[in-house]
């Protein structure tokens, strides 16, 4: 079934947090390590502006649904960030915009060629690009609804675990508007399955890889796919790229872990 873009837009909401019980970290408080995890998430949430400036000087940005709902996305993920700040904030943890364009700065020349190197391969690759585009959203939401998952079963703790559910839940509907635009362009042209294929098996990474650094990657990888059932979630996300047109066999999920030497 196609994704309903406009019906997308006109429900787009901030996720809720108004109604849970952040007291409750009070007397029950998350550990130093997911704390940690959590804050990477945060950052990675806060930091969408950046990929959503970076892909508007791509051919993607002359599509209208990608424009319509790139606008979406953008704001649904600042909310993320809000919302896990929240949670953050009640165990003394703060994160305020200064620091986050502190982050910024500190990346240097590599944020501000970031825009750059997008638009040069944008405009080698053509129109093929937005089905790349597409093709990674899809991983990225697939990891990042994995990554939710396994910290609300891993801690157990009855208000974070509502609140990641809240936001898995609309990252489901990016992974929706991303493999449906995906399907439909890889199934349509054979040298964007290729494309595809190249730039992900060579170019992907965790999440957060691109403006974290690699310990941090690290940590959260390790906490979060470490061990079978890690692992097992892990093969999930690499199944359900690898079922995209032209793009079977691929376990790019797996191949970082591995780099990252997260035990399995």
């Amino acid at each position: 079934m196609a994704f309903d873009i406009d019906r997308y837009t006109a429900t787009s909401v901030r996720v809720e947090w108004d109604d849970l019980d952040l007291d409750a970290f009070a007397s029950d408080p998350l550990p130093p390590e997911s704390l940690r995890t959590l804050r990477y998430m945060t950052d990675v949430e806060y930091h969408t502006v950046c990929y959503t400036r970076d892909l508007l000087t791509t051919p993607s940005h002359r599509e209208a649904d990608v424009s319509a709902f790139m606008t979406m996305w953008n704001r649904e993920e600042f909310w993320h960030g809000e919302a896990l700040a929240a949670v953050l904030a009640r165990h003394g943890v703060t994160v305020d915009y200064d620091e986050l364009r502190a982050k910024r700065v500190k990346l240097g020349w590599k944020d501000r060629i970031d825009p750059i190197k997008q638009s040069v391969a944008g405009a080698l690759v053509g129109a093929d690009f937005v089905a790349v585009h597409m093709s990674w959203g899809a991983a990225n939401e697939w990891s990042a609804i994995t990554a939710y998952q396994r910290m609300a079963e891993l801690e157990q703790h009855p208000v974070l675990a509502e609140l990641l559910r809240r936001i898995a839940k609309q990252e489901a509907r990016h992974v929706a508007f991303y493999t449906s635009q995906a399907r439909q362009r890889l199934a349509a042209s054979r040298r964007a399955q290729q494309v595809t294929r190249f730039a992900l098996q060579r170019f992907w990474a965790p999440v957060g890889s691109s403006i974290m650094r690699e310990d941090e990657v690290r940590h959260v990888m390790g906490q979060l796919m470490a061990g079978p059932e890690g692992r097992r979630a892990a093969r999930k996300v690499d199944d359900s790229i690898s079922a995209m047109p032209g793009l079977g066999g691929l376990t790019i999920v797996q191949d970082a872990l591995d780099r990252l030497g997260v035990a399995a």
